[in-house]
């Protein structure tokens, strides 16, 4: 259980930290950029998506290590634990989707749920940097007219 608990807190650490060095710099680099407005928000929500996505991959790799390990728990289900199964699990986790076609029984139950608390703070947090960024754009543009 110990090394189910401290490598999913040390997932989550880089995955917070990843997120907070993207969204720092698309704030302060970013959208001082002189581009057109209708280019600045999404290029930075493509940027984001793809933080998302490697915040995933970090999930699903750990998946990958820590599945094989005995007493870390299964994944009920067709799954054939190898990476793109751990990632579409990953995924599902993330996005808190919870189809229901995989299942986690065992201490890696910790780190599916916490994937999904991660997952849905790191959401909501991308959510309502890009509304505030819309919103400075929005007031940047104005201004100019």
């Amino acid at each position: 259980m110990a090394v189910v608990f401290i490598s999913t807190i040390f997932v989550i650490v880089l995955a917070v930290a990843l997120h907070y060095e993207v969204l720092t710099h698309l704030a302060e680099r970013h959208f001082k950029r002189k581009w057109p407005t209708r280019l600045l928000l999404p290029v930075g929500v493509l940027i984001i998506i793809l933080a998302h996505v490697i915040e995933v991959w970090l999930f699903a790799l750990l998946f990958y290590i820590l599945l094989p390990m005995d007493g870390t728990g299964e994944v009920i289900g067709e799954f054939s634990y190898g990476i793109l199964d751990c990632a579409y699990f990953s995924f599902v986790n993330y996005t808190s989707l919870g189809y229901g076609d995989l299942v986690p029984v065992g201490h890696i139950r910790f780190t599916a749920g916490s994937e999904a608390l991660t997952g849905l703070v790191l959401i909501a947090w991308t959510a309502s940097f890009t509304y505030l960024q819309m919103q400075q754009l929005i007031k940047n543009k104005n201004n100019k007219v």
